[in-house]
């Protein structure tokens, strides 16, 4: 018997191949399913089941366009209610691939309909269970407040989800592995570990909704208390996972479309078009197309495209390097956004060449904004997290957290520099191409942001550990 996970940092999502005897599980696929395909042709095995732990919220899942192309059944939970033809196993329903089987652990909470599969191997014995979004490493997934049509509160989600792990999984052999759907920097957790995969018997000691450290009425309130609101875009990708989507490969065709500097220009004025650039921070600070908004592909780019335009059918042109195309338009797709009318032929340097109009980004370097700094009368605003800021953060600086910047406009629009940095310079770089795209203009992004900051002798508050936050 094989295990392999498949691992995308950028959704910090975890799937699964599992393989006996020339049978094969895939468990919460990506939309592009061409890894899962090839790893079953490799071994000359056939994918027989596509299982789904719960309907997503972050990411398009690719079981529809796999079960079309392999023939295989499409699996959920009790009291799911997918708009195709799949199968909607009982708790404690068996199935088994090759010599080894998948029990089914009906562990609502996250949502109504999430499931948990123990896998036995060959011999019979408990291997490894795969929580999905129900238990995570340190950590258990935030009610999905995305799926409120369900009718069901937050607090009645996070009781639910307590007598899930604690009455389902912790009573589970303690060897097993734990296998969950998401890591560290997911939305669809607060404090999960760096790892992704652990042993049951070691999260019985560390993760705090197993381990005793709460009752259930305590846990409802840890859980439920400053509870993020779900990006914009959630509610939108559950219900194209519930209703069906179209193949990435049509989604490729239509969208690969090259574009002249004058035919880019031309769709790139029309109002509901957003031009989105996803080269480096470093190249888009230096020269980009005015109202363009950054996004890097070399960070976290399918969830911040999501956070920050939250509309998944708003129309898209891409400034991208033609060898990373095909590369952009699949990680839009895998949240949900298919409507790119196409990019720009010849990239940046294209437009550059035209002698068209090019904005540029104005940088400090963190030695070099110490010397401006005097922490009252310059305007310094952190585009972190709420909770970064909390553990740390410059003396006198507002904390705008990204995801809410369409919120805060009027609050850079003041006299004097706007002094704009995150943790890396990622984000701030987002966060100042917004702005400019509002019309605001006198910001100046801090190079490498507060991991830089923290090395000079700005002030700043003294440090608390984020995880006591």
């Amino acid at each position: 018997m094989k295990v392999e996970q498949i691992y995308t940092k950028c959704l910090a999502q975890g799937s699964y191949y599992i393989e006996s005897n020339g049978e094969a599980v895939v468990i919460d696929p990506l939309r592009d399913v061409n890894e899962y395909i090839n790893l079953a042709e490799k071994s000359n095995s056939k994918i027989k089941y596509v299982i789904e732990t719960h309907f997503h919220a972050d990411f398009i899942s690719g079981h529809l366009t796999l079960a079309n192309i392999t023939g295989a059944d499409i699996i959920y939970g009790p009291n799911a209610d997918p708009e195709y033809d799949a199968i909607i196993a009982e708790d404690n329903q068996v199935f088994t691939f090759g010599s080894a089987s998948l029990t089914t652990i009906h562990t609502p909470g996250h949502t109504l309909e999430s499931t948990s599969f123990l896998l036995k191997d060959e011999q019979g014995n408990e291997h490894s269970i795969f929580t999905g979004d129900t238990l995570f490493l340190g950590d258990v997934g935030i009610p999905d407040v995305a799926q409120r049509y369900k009718g069901v509160s937050k607090e009645e989600l996070a009781g639910t989800l307590y007598d899930s792990v604690n009455n389902k999984i912790k009573n589970l052999p303690e060897d097993i592995l734990v296998y969950p759907a998401h890591g560290a920097g997911s939305a669809c957790g607060k404090n999960m570990m760096k790892e992704t995969v652990d042993t049951l018997k070691n999260q019985k000691k560390i993760n705090y909704a197993i381990n005793g450290s709460y009752s259930r009425e305590e846990f409802i309130k840890k859980l439920t208390d400053n509870l993020p609101e779900p990006p914009a875009y959630f509610p939108f990708n559950v219900k194209l996972n519930q209703q069906g989507y179209e193949d990435l490969s049509d989604i490729i065709k239509k969208s690969k479309n090259p574009l002249s500097v004058s035919e880019f220009e031309l769709i790139a004025k029309e109002k509901e078009i957003k031009v989105i650039d996803v080269r480096h921070q470093d190249s888009f600070a230096k020269g980009h197309i005015p109202n363009s908004i950054f996004i890097g592909l070399d960070g976290g780019f399918a969830p911040w495209v999501g956070a920050v335009l939250s509309d998944i059918n708003q129309a898209l042109l891409l400034v991208v390097d033609e060898d990373r195309v095909d590369e952009a338009i699949t990680r839009l797709s895998r949240v949900g956004f298919d409507n790119v009318k196409g990019y720009l032929k010849g990239g940046f340097s294209s437009w550059k060449d035209s002698g068209k109009e090019i904005g540029v980004v104005d940088t400090i370097s963190a030695d070099d904004f110490q010397k401006t700094y005097d922490g009252k009368k310059i305007n310094v605003f952190d585009v972190r997290k709420l909770t970064e800021y909390q553990s740390e953060h410059i003396i006198n600086a507002k904390n705008v957290p990204l995801n809410d910047i369409n919120d805060f406009i009027s609050d850079f629009d003041v006299s004097g520099e706007n002094f704009i940095h995150c943790a890396g310079g990622y984000r701030s770089m987002i966060a100042n191409s917004i702005l400019k795209s509002h019309g605001i203009h006198n910001l100046v992004d801090i190079l490498g942001g507060y991991s830089q900051i923290k090395k000079t002798d700005i002030s700043r508050s003294d440090y608390i550990c984020p995880s006591t936050l």
